[in-house]
């Protein structure tokens, strides 16, 4: 009876004009096009300078800022109505004010107080704008105090040479973080919302009565309708490898086979999730709207965009019942660290537990009425 059912699963699927071209073309969209929107390197900090000194040092300063390559000036100006002006409309990001006798302090009293005022209403590019900035004016600080006090007072001095050694992503390249994190959500869309969608379209054509009316067990149906979109999940995961490699040179450095059976419990326990949803929801609305919210739960709970140290205890312990929080750490292992099977048996254990949960949901909560 299961060979059966998958035959009429696969016809079903295959005959659909939509779905075969959605699960080939959408990784493959999503996985070319989203890595380069979603980097969260600032780059482009659109700056002015209140420059009311006019001295080589702050000029100096001025040009440092400009060659580190993360921000833009727009203008150098004495006056700081212009400044707040250009703030305001939304022309720049941050300006820095440079004092009067910002030189002469810096040389006679060996300091000197400047300000950064930053547009806030983007958070994370104000704040890491202005770690930038701060940065640059650290490092220009150094030059001179080691060029005034060695070249001028002949007092030798004592440096650091601080070498940062940054292992499994030597580059720091921010799209390798999210390359296996796209990859998850696309393999958690097909194989969440498919099955779901699949099972309440047969109830509102009325295809359902005719399978609940049949001797076949409810374990039998639910597999049948699991086994499909594992192997749709397969399809799209290769794809998103091939897509990942032939744009961004990114392999995995780990196990393939690891790849495929981390991936293979948690497209399971995502499309069980998926079962468990389209057993409860009577439209295709309804099925879409529920899945959507608890797709979207799972990925601000697995610690793809806030570390989850960083939330509150709270959700900390909901997390874990979250598969994205497993497979995106699973599969960064995997990609940039080469992590063998062993390593990552807690996430292993992890998601094998959601699959039998959400699996063993599906069968028990599916209501076959023999009419």
């Amino acid at each position: 009876m299961l060979k059966f059912l998958l035959e009429k699963e696969f016809k079903q699927f295959l005959r659909n004009r939509f779905l075969p071209k959605f699960v080939i073309i959408f990784p493959f969209a999503i996985l070319s096009i989203f890595p380069l929107v979603t980097s969260t390197e600032i780059k482009n900090i659109r700056l002015c300078v209140i420059d009311r000194d006019h001295s080589p040092y702050s000029m100096r300063l001025i040009e440092k800022i400009k060659s580190s390559g993360y921000f833009i000036l727009v203008n150098v100006t004495t006056d700081e109505t212009k400044a707040f002006e250009l703030i305001e409309s939304n022309k720049i990001d941050i300006f820095l004010e440079l004092p009067q006798h910002f030189e002469s302090n810096l040389i006679k009293e060996n300091k000197a107080q400047l300000m950064i005022s930053a547009n806030a209403v983007n958070g994370m590019k104000a704040g890491l704008g202005t770690t930038y900035l701060s940065r640059v004016i650290d490092d220009f600080n150094n030059d001179i105090s080691i060029n005034f006090l060695y070249r001028e007072k002949k007092i030798p001095i004592s440096t650091f040479v601080i070498t940062p050694f940054y292992r499994f992503n030597p580059l720091m390249k921010s799209i390798f973080n999210m390359i296996p994190a796209i990859l998850v959500m696309l393999m958690a869309v097909v194989c969440g919302f498919l099955p779901a969608l699949n099972i309440v379209s047969e109830k509102e054509n009325g295809t359902i009565e005719q399978l609940n009316v049949t001797p076949v067990r409810k374990f039998t149906l639910i597999l049948s309708k699991l086994i499909p979109f594992w192997l749709i999940g397969f399809i799209a995961l290769n794809i998103c490898i091939f897509v990942a490699w032939l744009f961004y040179d990114f392999f995995p450095v780990g196990s393939l086979i690891n790849l495929y059976i981390f991936s293979a419990v948690f497209v399971l326990a995502m499309s069980g999730f998926g079962l468990v949803i389209s057993n409860y929801a009577n439209s295709i609305q309804q099925a879409v709207f529920i899945i959507f919210f608890f797709v979207l739960t799972f990925v601000f709970l697995s610690g793809l965009y806030t570390p989850a140290a960083n939330m509150p205890e709270w959700a900390q312990i909901l997390s874990y019942i979250s598969p994205l929080k497993y497979i995106i750490k699973v599969i960064r292992l995997i990609y940039l660290k080469g992590s063998g099977f062993f390593d990552m048996l807690p996430q292993f254990i992890g998601l094998n537990f959601l699959a039998l949960f959400f699996n063993t949901w599906a069968v028990l909560s599916y209501r076959k009425r023999n009419l």
